[in-house]
């Protein structure tokens, strides 16, 4: 759509102008310019039908842009929002920590942030220098933030699901000057120690085994806490402004080792605005969250709300899908959130009364698999579905505001300049942008899968991106001459499609989408259909080489915990499911399907052993479509296969 085209359409829209409280009269002048403008009603047709939905959207977006230029000008951060929050909600409870019940108001979080803070400046460490913290979900995990966000030191926040290499390459990339750790991770931090320098100092929240202070060299971080002052610490210097760094949050390493995402301060304002005032959140709202505190979803989306807008979150230790309503009624929770895979585990448990017996009328999060979107509403009662699109680093995050089964978001058909974010063409086997004569990218049509991109602006709280603490990965997230010569703009790394409307849907991360037989297969559409026929069980979908064939065959990893999986009347179901070029050529059964901590299938080391016996202890699969039957891969069987004599 040209831009003539698209501002006659938004001036059309009878609907945008009445909400906007214009005539009829002028309504219908402005309606003449579409057809004049664009010579066709099908603008027409579409401002109609999303124009309250754009205007809400426009509405959320000015009021988080207003808020955000205004604590930009008046020097405010997060710090100095949270001494807001407390100053009007000094005896509110702000956090609940499920596992012992324990509530801390909002005046006690303070105190216990303001001893850290005073912790930090008493170890010598100023404005700029980097903590790292590793320690499962609790409230002491946002009070060792937040006290070192109040003198400026920067935390690093480590997935404490993370062991050997992998732990210590997150460690080491944000190049810390100390680690915090819980008990319950000494044995973690006692297997990388070597690899420490010298000079970082180790500090322990809780009881360490005997056997452990000597050898972590360790000390005891909660008697120096009670130690110290409870008053607010002196602003450090130099101040740190909206986009000064907060802290540094890991991606999630699903294809390789995970980088150190720079979080600002206005990311982390935007992040919990966004959600709070595109999912209609309110000051009275208890949000359950059980997501862990390392990752965007559960310290922005979650806690966000409790530091920025004053609700009550609660702190679940780790998710537990026999628990979730339960533990919603006993604290009134109003809003849940979700990320990965916890719809699913929800509905594949047994029915039970509580799951009806809540007061939940929101879930936020994302990666809600349209496959099982109403069934989830239905089933447990949940008003609306806060669905969202975003990365902690992307510049173009998207939300499905007006719960549009299956969409993650949406940008305007009308004004799409507003938001300026776009699906580009690339190339289906390399994943490369595609670019016109003028070397610029091409945009998508309505329906045609593209790579979502947000154009960068650095002075733009909303357009800017800030990378991660390797600069070579930063660079590799940028493109430039995109929409126009000389700009940048974020390569999210994600595959989606916007429908007419605007409603964009996610497919794949650049990567996991692959061809066979000349067609492309979507691993998450496949993923979603075939764990409906599983009953919800888990299923990772992935493309493996076979030497002299063109493309990718398609493998399937299921868990079979019980070692009942029957691999033929699995057959006849996804014969009537799917398409023969997106049935699995080769199945996998395992007793459990790798995870990321946040709920996201990793294949990366399913990818590499892909369907040889001698590298697992798994039973794998290969479909004879001449015996149309799966049959045991054994070492003849895989030689054959790798040596051509057997057909696919």
């Amino acid at each position: 759509m040209h831009n003539a085209a698209s501002v006659s359409a938004s001036l059309g829209s009878i609907g945008l102008l009445r909400i906007l409280g214009v005539t009829w009269s002028w309504s219908l002048a402005a309606s003449l310019g579409v057809y004049l403008g664009t010579r066709t009603w099908k603008y027409f047709y579409i401002a109609a039908h999303t124009a309250k939905r754009d205007v809400a959207g426009l509405c959320v977006l000015l009021r988080v842009k207003l808020a955000l230029w205004r604590y930009m000008h008046t020097g405010s951060n997060v710090t100095s929002m949270f001494d807001q929050t407390v100053r009007l909600n000094p005896s509110k409870p702000a956090l609940i920590y499920e596992a012992t019940g324990e509530t801390w108001s909002f005046t006690q979080l303070d105190a216990l942030a303001n001893a850290v803070g005073h912790w930090a400046r008493g170890q010598g460490w100023v404005s700029g220098d980097v903590v790292a913290i590793f320690m499962e979900s609790r409230p002491l995990h946002v009070a060792l933030w937040l006290g070192l966000a109040k003198v400026g030191v920067e935390a690093a926040l480590i997935n404490f699901n993370l062991r050997g290499d992998s732990l210590a390459h997150c460690v080491a990339v944000s190049a810390p000057r100390a680690i915090v750790f819980g008990a319950e991770l000494a044995d973690a931090v006692l297997e990388i120690g070597s690899s420490f320098s010298q000079s970082m100092e180790k500090f322990c929240s809780g009881d360490l085994s005997a056997e452990h202070p000597a050898s972590l060299g360790a000390r005891p971080l909660d008697p120096m806490l009670a130690s110290v002052s409870r008053h607010a610490p002196s602003p450090c210097v130099p101040s740190k402004g909206m986009n000064d760094r907060l802290f540094y949050i890991y991606t999630s390493g699903t294809t390789g080792l995970p980088k150190a995402a720079i979080v600002v301060h206005s990311r982390y304002y935007r992040i919990a605005a966004f959600g709070y005032y595109g999912f209609r959140m309110r000051p009275d709202d208890i949000i359950y969250d059980c997501l862990p505190l390392y990752h965007s979803a559960g310290n922005i989306m979650g806690v966000g709300q409790c530091l920025i807008h004053g609700l009550t979150v609660v702190v679940k230790k780790k998710f537990s899908a026999s628990r979730f309503w339960d533990d919603c009624i006993k604290h009134n929770c109003t809003v849940v959130q979700y990320i990965g895979e916890i719809c699913r585990y929800l509905l594949s448990q047994p029915i039970r009364p509580s799951e009806k017996g809540h007061k939940v009328r929101l879930a936020v999060g994302n990666g809600l698999r349209p496959s099982v979107w109403e069934a989830f509403t239905e089933r447990f009662r949940v008003a609306q579905i806060g669905e969202f699109y975003g990365a902690t680093e992307c510049n173009c995050s998207i939300a499905n505001l007006d719960g549009k089964v299956g969409a993650c978001g949406f940008n305007s058909r009308i004004l799409p300049n507003i938001y300026p974010i776009r699906l580009l063409r690339v190339d289906e086997d390399s994943m490369e942008l595609i670019r016109n004569s003028r070397g610029l990218c091409v945009p998508c049509r309505p329906g045609e899968p593209g790579l979502l991109v947000g154009h960068i602006n650095q002075q733009d709280p909303l357009r800017r991106f800030d990378g991660y603490a390797n600069q070579e990965a930063t660079k590799k997230k940028i493109a430039r001459n995109v929409f126009k010569d000389n700009d940048s703009a974020y390569i999210s790394g994600d595959v989606l499609v916007m429908d007419e409307m605007g409603y964009m849907y996610f497919r794949d991360r650049s990567g996991d989408t692959f061809r066979w037989r000349g067609e492309n297969v979507s691993t998450t559409e496949v993923e979603g259909i075939l764990s409906n026929l599983l009953a919800q069980m888990d299923v990772a979908v992935y493309g493996v080489m076979v030497p002299g064939v063109e493309g990718k065959a398609g493998m399937a990893a299921i868990a079979d915990s019980t070692r009942s999986f029957d691999c033929n009347s699995f057959l006849k179901k996804v014969q009537l499911a799917l398409p023969p070029y997106a049935r699995p050529v080769f199945l996998r059964l395992s007793l459990c399907v790798d995870m990321t901590g946040t709920f996201k299938i990793q294949k990366t080391r399913l990818q590499k052993e892909g369907f040889d016996p001698r590298l697992t202890t798994d039973q794998i699969y290969f479909l004879n479509s001449r015996a149309a039957q799966y049959e045991l891969v054994d070492e003849a069987l895989f030689n054959a296969i790798m040596e051509g004599r057997m057909s696919l």
